[in-house]
């Protein structure tokens, strides 16, 4: 029975609010900014945006579209094979920054980071194949963990947010407590690697 189904309480409503506002969209566009910010200035701002358009917006007006046409059924994208369509899309969205920021010299830690997501896309792809893996806290986990390389490890004190989120994943039953933490390992693991190394 999923969470649409029965009557809503405090819990599921508090749970709502936190998926719903800390979904990987906000949190890209939100980390993006800060780490070009602090780490370039201006013209850091200025990248993290184009990469933000690319990573976020972009997405987000592709599965708005999914939902409209009738594939997509919420913009969490909850079925699992339909995340096979959109998160070859996004990867796509994201390779396409990645090239256009190294071909114009963009600031070194935002093409790193951009190419962090990437990289933790591939594995989340190959194992939604099979399996349910969250998006929402591997992307949280990555963020979380590329702010406290590139930004200092009091970042990393953020990183009980994640938890937060994965447990609202699962009050709301769309993903299994198991899920939720093999996102955050997945997502820790391959940005947080793949951002020290090419930064």
């Amino acid at each position: 029975m999923t969470e649409a189904m029965t009557a809503p309480t405090s819990r599921t409503v508090w749970a709502r609010r936190i998926t719903d506002g800390v979904e990987p969209k906000n949190v890209i566009i939100a980390m993006l900014p800060l780490l070009g910010g602090v780490r370039h200035g201006w013209t850091g701002l200025a990248w993290a945006a184009f990469a933000a358009l690319f990573a976020a917006v972009i997405p987000t007006m592709f599965i708005r579209r999914g939902i409209r046409r009738g594939t997509l059924e919420d913009r969490h994208v909850g079925h699992r094979q339909r995340r096979l369509t959109v998160i070859p899309f996004i990867m796509g969205s994201v390779l396409t920054s990645f090239a256009v920021m190294l071909w114009l010299d963009a600031p070194a830690d935002l093409t790193a980071v951009v190419l962090a997501m990437f990289a933790s896309l591939v594995p989340i792809l190959v194992i939604t194949v099979w399996w349910k893996v969250s998006v929402h806290t591997a992307v949280a986990s990555g963020a979380v963990v590329c702010l406290g390389i590139g930004l200092g490890p009091l970042w990393l004190l953020l990183y009980p947010l994640v938890v937060l989120i994965g447990w609202s994943r699962v009050v709301l039953r769309d993903h299994t407590t198991a899920q939720t933490i093999v996102g955050a390992v997945v997502g820790a693991l391959t940005a947080g690697l793949t951002f020290w190394a090419a930064r």
